[in-house]
């Protein structure tokens, strides 16, 4: 007679024992197949009208296909795609067919792990160590994200971000533009790359990411070659406003390309450039009165602040005046468009705050990014950050924008008709 065994089972470090989890995996796949059997009934539904000659349904169920793990943000999910058939189909090209939204067919990551991937490399995790950071985010059992298939998906960045360059501006117009030029350490180079960005708000008031590319510094030519892509693959009609720093390559570069498109310098980079001039100890006081100069309601109340600004600080500091009144029209053009987007148009921080992730990157691991992996991860991270941005304020003004309605201080001119001679 067989013994039982008194030899206790000890759980292993890598284990993680998590009822919680494998409640919500299970649930996640209940609703899952719920939700996917429910589109493929709306799918049939929709089919019902049509017939075979014989009076037979031409669309019906046809099983379901291979069951599949999908990685989730609570871990592999199994699920099965419901398939459907065509019986009426003369040919393969005339064939009706069921694509699930919620389960495409080669899909083996959610959407959310595809954004999460290229950030988790910008916050320090190299490829080599992708299976093992993973794993303590999804469980021990994690496929389809080992290192080859991260070096595939690298693969397809780069096919998106070439698509990306190559795709068509000519139905697109932005009203404003903000420009901006990041710089990166990449590993083994000899200069810090120059990332040159360009966002847009289109009519209806959304941010999309209008130019991307690697230049040299933020030289005239490199912004030139930008602006002139961009205008080559459609975009004929001039920004009505480009917000930007004082870096004279964009702005040399932009009166080339689109001439009419006033400029308004940044507010943030002219504060940190007029206070690197300015001994620490002055710097509070120094930051609130620039503070009362964007601030300020109206151009004439921030003429007035400048003026005084000048006056308090002139006879000592000269060097941060001259750098504040040197721009002195350009800081203030806002004034001349809705005072709703007078937020929006004052900073390129649209920019910088994408980018603050990016810089974390490079100084955590000392420069750790090629110049190829570095622009791809950059791409990616601003096509996901995308997704979250928000909408203009003040969108309702933005159509009396693009017909080009004057405004003062931030309020629409409304002329006086012209009253005629009795």
């Amino acid at each position: 007679m067989k013994k039982d065994s008194n030899v206790i089972p000890l759980r292993q470090p890598e284990e993680v024992d998590d009822p919680l989890t494998a409640v919500l995996r299970s649930g996640a796949r209940r609703l899952l197949a719920q939700a996917v059997e429910a589109e493929a009934e709306a799918f049939l539904a929709s089919m019902r009208e049509l017939r075979l000659p014989d009076g037979r349904e031409r669309v019906v169920r046809h099983g379901h296909g291979p069951e599949r793990l999908v990685q989730t943000g609570i871990g592999p999910v199994p699920v099965r795609r419901v398939k459907v058939r065509d019986r009426g189909a003369a040919s393969a090209s005339e064939r009706i067919r069921f694509t699930s939204a919620l389960l495409p067919r080669w899909a083996r990551r959610t959407r959310s792990l595809d954004a999460l991937l290229p950030i988790l490399y910008l916050r320090g995790v190299s490829m080599g160590d992708f299976q093992d950071a993973l794993a303590a985010l999804l469980g021990p059992a994690a496929p389809n994200l080992s290192p080859s298939v991260i070096g595939r998906l690298r693969d397809a960045w780069q096919a998106d971000y070439e698509r990306w360059q190559r795709r068509d501006l000519s139905a697109r117009q932005y009203v404003y533009l903000w420009a901006d030029g990041v710089y990166l350490q990449a590993r083994m180079e000899p200069q810090a790359e120059c990332m040159l960005v360009l966002i847009g708000a289109t009519p209806e008031g959304r941010k999309e990411l209008v130019g991307f590319q690697v230049g040299v510094r933020e030289s005239a030519q490199s912004w030139r070659e930008l602006l002139v892509d961009v205008k080559a693959r459609g975009l004929t009609v001039a920004p009505r406003l480009a917000t930007g720093d004082g870096g004279l390559g964009f702005w040399k570069a932009l009166e080339e390309v689109f001439p009419a498109t006033p400029h308004q310098r940044c507010w943030v980079h002219k504060a940190a450039n007029v206070l690197d001039k300015l001994p620490k100890s002055v710097q509070p006081a120094a930051r609130q009165d620039l503070r009362e100069i964007w601030q300020a309601p109206d151009r004439a109340t921030a003429e007035a602040a400048m003026e005084t600004f000048a006056g308090k600080y002139a006879a000592k500091y000269a060097k941060a005046v001259a750098c504040l009144l040197k721009d002195r029209e350009a800081l203030l053009t806002f004034y001349d468009f809705p005072a709703e987007h007078w937020d929006h148009l004052r900073t390129s921080n649209p920019i910088e705050s994408v980018f603050a992730t990016v810089r974390l990157r490079t100084v955590r691991t000392k420069g750790a990014l090629s110049q190829d992996t570095a622009r791809l991860m950059v791409f990616k991270l601003v096509m996901a950050a995308a997704k979250t941005w928000r909408r203009l304020k003040g969108e309702n003004q933005l159509p009396k924008v693009v017909r080009g309605v004057r405004f003062r201080n931030g309020v629409e001119v409304i002329d006086a008709p012209a009253k005629t001679a009795a």
